[in-house]
């Protein structure tokens, strides 16, 4: 019982620091929800430059492959080794989540270290990459998080909850709090996202950060489908 009420002191935990705020932060109110609008716009500019990019070198394909189609190539199957290591034989459905994951991170840490947020003026508070909030970590993890389960539940039906009484049945709160645990893991990967100083430093641990946790997210998925922990 005493475990079972720590799984739920996880998830609170989670909900709790999600709504950590350190300084002053810009809203918006949409309806009756108030939105934390420096995230959004920051997180927006990088999904448009990933698209852009992307868009920009598939659009034409060439024979000879181009720099560009070369780089996308190179990062591709680069993901794939990621995904087929940690997750097996049946990774092929999941490059596309992982590789989403890494590339959405990697951009991010580096957009805080080359974009000039702060030369934008808001009515409160300033931007910043969108891995340096709390609620982005949280949010990709829990994304992890659905995609954990979804795997194992794909996979095995609802067999896949029958690795929660193994190796025996006294250990059933152990197991559920092991998986609650695993976001904690991922939760406290990125927050240390900060742009050091020194800037070419900044964005070589910026890149291991994303490998990290992409890597994870990978190991969890492929533990799932394992059934197994």
């Amino acid at each position: 019982m005493n475990v079972l009420s720590c799984s739920i002191n996880t998830l609170k935990g989670l909900y709790d620091i999600s709504g950590v705020e350190v300084g002053q932060h810009f809203y918006w109110q949409i309806g009756g929800f108030q939105v934390h609008a420096q995230v959004l716009i920051t997180s927006w500019v990088v999904i448009a430059i990933l698209l852009g990019s992307a868009t920009l070198v598939v659009r034409n394909p060439q024979t000879i492959p181009t720099d560009g189609q070369n780089f996308f190539e190179y990062v591709l199957e680069f993901i794939r080794d990621v995904s087929k290591t940690q997750i097996g034989e049946e990774y092929g459905s999941w490059v596309p989540f992982i590789g989403t994951m890494f590339l959405f991170i990697f951009v991010s840490n580096w957009s805080g270290a080359l974009l000039p947020w702060k030369i934008i003026q808001l009515p409160h508070g300033e931007l910043a990459a969108p891995t340096n909030d709390i609620n982005t970590t949280v949010a990709l993890a829990l994304l992890t998080s659905v995609a954990y389960f979804y795997a194992g539940l794909t996979k095995k039906g609802l067999g896949y909850f029958g690795k929660y009484i193994q190796p025996t049945p006294i250990l059933l709160p152990i197991n559920i709090l092991e998986d609650f645990t695993n976001l904690y893991h991922l939760v406290f990967d990125l927050p240390s996202i900060v742009p050091i100083p020194v800037m070419f430093l900044g964005l070589f641990t910026s890149g291991i950060q994303a490998l990290i946790f992409a890597t994870l997210a990978a190991a969890y998925i492929g533990e799932s489908m394992e059934g197994h922990h």
